[in-house]
């Protein structure tokens, strides 16, 4: 057990999907994995374990922002010896040159937050994947006929905001979308040599004020869970 996760020394596999929402790490486990075994449930914060075409792995969530992220997936890395962590979520673009749906794999995340700095030492605003897990996505991504775009995305303390101008680091390191997690995982990862990777879905265009719907939203998520699914069972 961690503190944050009461799953037990080797009840989390090697490789972990992560997505931000409890439920769709409990969706994910019960249409995807077979034998899927709840794992841990402390704070309402789902992880489950089960087979994938054979292969053990975990789903389970992050929770929102920095500093969730960062609790679990630094107890996932260093409790429970996990190499790889797929985070798998959603997306907002600045830009009407990405649309609904559009599936992408974050080569560098930018951030106004001190998180990395405070925590790791870390000085830089902008931080890479970690590993090779964000080629393997690629390729999968081809294997599988999907347009998954490598881009750098704006990693945001903040969700509301008086000024709602695209905010200057976004602009600075070029990122036309905006997300809430993919630099705490990063830092964390290249802190401890793990690998990380960040795949999201677009559901919201700012600009245009456009939105999946909530019906929309499950048929909009799949293809990124498969191929995340795909991506894990290669690096096992």
């Amino acid at each position: 057990m961690s503190i944050h996760i009461s799953a037990k020394k080797g009840e989390i596999a090697k490789v972990v999907l992560q997505p931000g929402d409890p439920l769709r790490a409990q969706y994910i486990a019960e249409n995807y994995l077979e034998n899927a075994k709840l794992v841990s449930k402390t704070r309402g914060i789902f992880y489950y374990t089960g087979l994938y075409k054979g292969k053990e792995i975990t789903v389970g969530a992050s929770g929102m922002g920095f500093p969730s992220i960062g609790i679990y997936s630094f107890e996932l890395f260093t409790k429970y010896e996990v190499d790889t962590i797929i985070r798998i979520g959603t997306c907002g673009a600045y830009t009407t040159d990405l649309k609904l749906f559009d599936i992408l794999n974050i080569e560098n995340a930018a951030s106004e937050s001190t998180y990395a700095k405070y925590a790791w030492e870390i000085e830089d605003e902008i931080l890479s994947h970690q590993g090779n897990i964000f080629g393997t996505i690629n390729e999968t991504a081809q294997e599988l006929s999907l347009a998954a775009k490598a881009i750098n995305v704006h990693s945001s303390d903040i969700f509301y905001r008086k000024d709602q101008n695209i905010p200057a680091i976004a602009t600075k390191y070029n990122c036309p979308a905006v997300e809430m997690e993919a630099f705490g995982l990063f830092a964390n990862a290249q802190h401890l040599g793990k690998n990380a990777a960040t795949i999201l879905t677009v559901t919201d265009i700012i600009p245009t004020h456009e939105k999946i719907s909530a019906d929309e939203r499950e048929k909009a998520l799949k293809p990124m869970m498969e191929l995340a699914l795909e991506s894990a069972l290669k690096s096992l």
